[in-house]
């Protein structure tokens, strides 16, 4: 099930926008500021975020750059042709002027589903580029060859690269491809791919924070 974060203070609007997505197969997660947001992207990763711009708090304007490999509509009222330009080039893949159809906003949530899906095969994070179609990671130019347990670690860590990533979460993420992981040999699996990379570039590309988890740096 893709999920859909609904930033904005307006609470008609966003229980309308919950009640279309939710009949639509969508999970929802709601934020009514700009702050309450950021505190929720820091431990939830939703598939594409709707985003108001005049939020109690912090901005949306301020809000959108914040938020890193997630696609985002901006759904605003503003209708100042200089400000969709703006913002559609400091990041968000849409702008949806308030009042809206809904059948017209749900085709422009699958649409940029569907180009999010295609991004994500290709992943980056300082000089380390990851392909998921190809299961294939370099580091600069040189290749890194790494186990399928590690590639799955490195992928969840560079899809969540603003955030800190607790052992829970990442076990539950990679289950699927790796479900012979466990808590103890997880510790192994990271210093492993640390290690590597490490080789490649003499950087230390993942920090582990002491008793949560880690994060890439």
């Amino acid at each position: 099930m893709k999920t859909i974060l609904i930033i904005d203070d307006d609470m008609h609007i966003g229980d309308m926008l919950t009640e279309v997505l939710e009949r639509e197969g969508y999970g929802v997660l709601r934020a009514y500021s700009g702050t309450e947001a950021l505190m929720l992207l820091s431990t939830k990763t939703p598939d594409l975020v709707l985003l108001d711009l005049m939020l109690p708090g912090l901005s949306g304007e301020e809000v959108l750059p914040k938020i890193k490999n997630i696609p985002v509509i901006v759904v605003s009222a503003k209708i100042d042709v200089d400000n969709k330009v703006d913002l559609l080039l400091g990041g968000a893949v849409d702008y949806v002027t308030k009042p809206f159809n809904t059948k017209e906003l749900l085709a422009r949530i699958a649409v940029a589903l569907r180009g999010a899906t295609k991004q994500t095969t290709l992943l980056h994070f300082d000089d380390i580029t990851l392909n998921a179609a190809s299961y294939a990671v370099h580091v600069g130019e040189v290749e890194v060859k790494l186990t399928r347990t590690e590639f799955a670690i490195l992928k969840y860590l560079m899809q969540n690269s603003a955030q800190v990533v607790s052992k829970s979460q990442l076990l539950e993420h990679i289950s699927i491809d790796t479900p012979d992981c466990t808590e103890t040999s997880l510790k192994i699996h990271v210093s492993n791919l640390r290690g590597k990379l490490r080789d490649v570039s003499g950087k230390d590309y993942i920090e582990a924070v002491w008793g949560i988890g880690f994060k890439l740096k």
